[in-house]
């Protein structure tokens, strides 16, 4: 049996392991129903223009073809208002699929053909022939970059950088050594191995029965109430699987409305999957062209922080990452001005991708600090303990927690930094030129606004839920290890239930915000159950409890127990029997504690040192070790916090030598459209990562006292590795990725 007294903070093995290694665990493109149709969507071959024909007649030829939709047929009543926001839209005028013969990116959806089977769909699809009206298109951000502006505050909950401070143009031309360099990175896909698809079972009653790939079954649900006008009670959506989706299925993607405006058509049951190629038709990490200047004293001193940036968004939306603010918040500087500028592309509006911001800013800022580390004659390492911030200078406030010092020791120390020679290529095996690099981490820990609900049976077992996801970050299995531990019970009597917009209201998974937000409130529920529980232990007849109050007992092992005596107990199912109760129910709402939260700047932070080997004569880069130290308050299992580390190591792998979505600016069209092209580190590519969780207390953040490491883990990786590779070759390369023409 296992005690819950040791459960939190242990390393138990994921409770969903076993469905989603046989293949029982049910994604959004598997469920079946007697039936059931498959949409295929027909993508535009244009970026900017009109439609000008359309002829469907071929593909409706076709035995099986059911309707082929477009913007000529499309259902009048199913549409929504242009300013309809969903929960994680930026502010503009979301994208219609079908909506008219406008066409504003490549790879727009243009018509949806449904059949009896898929491979009719398919087939039928490419028969569908289009005559265009070309109009001149712009995709590149550096030919926009004169065009690029500033987001108006409060637009789309836009908050601009800080206000300058200090003087920061005077200090850098007066430092006494300082770097001034741009940095970019490209765009970035999210490719999740599953795809995004819609399942919509079409009722015998009207109502729609949705499975979906989302990261959000609430928001799901809200979007197709608002934009088909139907009642939350109409429409159940659910997604108790994701096959991954890093901010992929933050928001409604085009198959949803696709599928559900068919269904309604139809009245019969659809699904709508996208392809590989079409995964690249919606969202993406956006381009960003960065100016970082930094100047420092001849004590080592920051005295001069410039963090400039020009990044994409549509045509439509305004999409604006938090990029340069780190600049402000990461060291101790007095003089630090901060300036960030979007330009409008031909492209679909981009969309979060982990850490999104901090992984592109963050990177820049690192490598600048790099830099400077070598123009001032510090190790890069002790320039970073010299500027180390006690303090947020961007809000004037103290941090919750911060042990970044830590990190940096612990870290360094696991990897072995004293051991690095200082100087550009003076260190080697044989043709192998062998670097060191490292670079500091930080993302915000975040608590939003969740419900949960539990239920203990008379026989001992717990029913806990909330309408949360799971994108492969172990959700099932800590919310389960939170609600055992609260009540005391062993995890095979505990149930957690997500991914369905009928349980209690939670957020999109996003922002390693899950835990302390859903976990909250799962404590919570648990708590005013355990409660009520303890109040029937206590009128046993000739209860051991009855005078104890509810501090004085632990909860163990099915058990309700004196602390000061653990043989004086009442089990759970005794307390219940006696009462004459089958079933307790609780509800709760958690909120973030905002007045006692906002005093103080709550982050997460990791040192990430790096090695790297890269061959002399073929300017190929492998990366033969990570250490990465992370301060992320309270780790309430080890197992699952730590693949999520790994994880985003990976990711930083490939943002640092591989990921990059190849436009060709002639066709305004992302041309490597598959994982053959679009390369992504494989197992050959990934050597030793070592994960430290060092130890951090934070009694601010949240009940839980945990901060959140989704998106921590990708932070600051690309830098350590960009500098580990200079510090290899003595060649400094600041476009990502970081590809062998590029050395050479």
């Amino acid at each position: 049996m296992t005690k819950t007294s040791t459960l939190l903070g242990k390393p138990l093995s994921r409770v969903d392991g076993r469905l989603k290694v046989t293949g029982e665990a049910k994604y959004a493109a598997e469920f079946n129903v007697s039936g059931l149709t498959h949409g295929c969507v027909v993508s535009s071959a244009i970026a900017r223009g009109r439609i000008k024909k359309l002829d469907t007649s071929a593909a409706l030829a076709v035995p099986g073809v059911l309707h082929v939709f477009t913007h000529e047929n499309r259902p009048r009543a199913a549409w929504f208002d242009r300013n309809y926001q969903d929960e994680d839209a930026p502010s503009g005028s979301p994208f219609r699929p079908l909506h008219d013969d406008e066409l504003v990116y490549s790879g727009q959806p243009i018509a949806l053909v449904v059949a009896e089977t898929l491979e009719v769909a398919r087939y039928a699809a490419s028969l569908v022939q289009v005559e265009y009206k070309t109009h001149s298109h712009e995709t590149d951000l550096r030919a926009r970059r004169g065009k690029a502006y500033a987001p108006r505050e409060g637009k789309g909950g836009f908050e601009p950088p800080p206000k300058p401070r200090g003087h920061a143009d005077k200090a850098l031309a007066h430092a006494a050594a300082r770097i001034d360099a741009e940095y970019s990175s490209p765009v970035e896909h999210h490719n999740p191995m599953e795809m995004h698809a819609t399942t919509v079972v079409y009722e015998d009653d009207g109502t729609l029965s949705v499975y979906d790939k989302t990261q959000g079954v609430m928001n799901t649900q809200k979007y197709v109430s608002k934009v088909f006008h139907l009642s939350p009670d109409e429409v159940r959506v659910r997604s108790p699987f994701v096959g991954g989706a890093f901010g992929s299925g933050l928001r409604p993607q085009y198959q949803l409305f696709l599928a559900v405006m068919a269904a309604r058509e139809l009245k019969r049951s659809v699904r709508v999957a996208l392809t590989r190629q079409q995964m690249f038709t919606f969202g993406h990490r956006p381009t960003t062209l960065q100016r970082v200047a930094l100047g420092v004293s001849a004590e080592g001193k920051l005295e001069a922080v410039i963090h400039e940036t020009v990044s994409e968004t549509s045509r439509f939306e305004d999409y604006i990452e938090v990029i340069v603010n780190w600049s402000g918040l990461l060291y101790q500087c007095d003089n630090v001005r901060l300036d960030y500028k979007v330009a409008q592309l031909d492209t679909y509006t981009p969309i979060d991708m982990r850490a999104p911001g901090a992984a592109v800013g963050v990177y820049a800022l690192e490598c600048a600090m790099d830099e400077l580390a070598y123009a001032a004659g510090i190790d890069p390492l002790e320039l970073r303990l010299k500027n180390y911030a006690e303090r947020d200078q961007n809000e004037d406030k103290p941090f919750s927690s911060k042990e970044l010092r830590a990190c940096y020791q612990q870290g360094a120390e696991r990897f072995g930094w004293a051991r690095r020679t200082p100087a550009p290529r003076s260190m080697r095996e044989g043709k192998q030129l062998i670097g060191w690099g490292m670079a500091t981490g930080v993302w915000e820990a975040m608590q939003q606004e969740a419900s949960a609900k539990a239920v203990l049976s008379i026989d001992g077992k717990l029913i806990v839920s909330s309408a949360t996801a799971d994108i492969g970050t172990g959700t099932y299995t800590v919310m389960t290890q939170i609600a055992a531990e609260t009540l005391g019970l062993p995890v095979e009597d505990v149930t957690f239930k997500l991914g369905d917009s009928s349980l209690p209201m939670s957020p999109l998974q996003g922002g390693s915000w899950t835990v302390s937000s859903v976990g909250s409130a799962v404590k919570e529920a648990c708590e005013k159950v355990r409660e009520r529980v303890f109040e029937l232990a206590r009128k046993v007849k000739h209860s051991p409890l009855a005078k104890a109050r509810l501090d004085e007992v632990s909860f163990d092992g099915g058990h309700i127990r004196s602390k000061e005596d653990p043989s004086r107990a009442v089990s759970i199912t005794e307390a219940m029997r006696h009462g004459e109760v089958l079933h307790i129910e609780e509800q709760t709402v958690s909120l973030p504690d905002k007045h006692k939260q906002s005093a103080y700047t709550l982050c997460t932070h990791s040192a990430v040192f790096a090695e790297v080997r890269v061959d002399e004569d073929f300017g190929t880069v492998k990366v033969t070790r990570v250490v990465s130290a992370i301060a992320g308050g309270r780790v309430l299992n080890p197992k699952t916090a730590r693949s999520q580390i790994l994880g985003g190591i990976v990711w930083g792998i490939g943002m640092a030598l591989e990921e990059e979505s190849v436009l060709d600016q002639k066709l305004g069209r992302f041309m490597n459209h598959n994982l053959a092209e679009y390369h992504v580190p494989v197992n050959a590519d990934v050597q030793d990562i070592d994960v430290i969780f060092v130890d951090e207390e934070d009694t601010i953040v949240n009940p839980l006292g945990a901060k959140g490491l989704g998106e921590i883990g990708i932070v600051g990786v690309a830098a350590a590795i960009a500098n580990a590779i200079f510090h290899a070759t003595g060649k400094r390369v600041r476009n990502l990725p970081i590809t062998p023409d590029k050395l050479l």
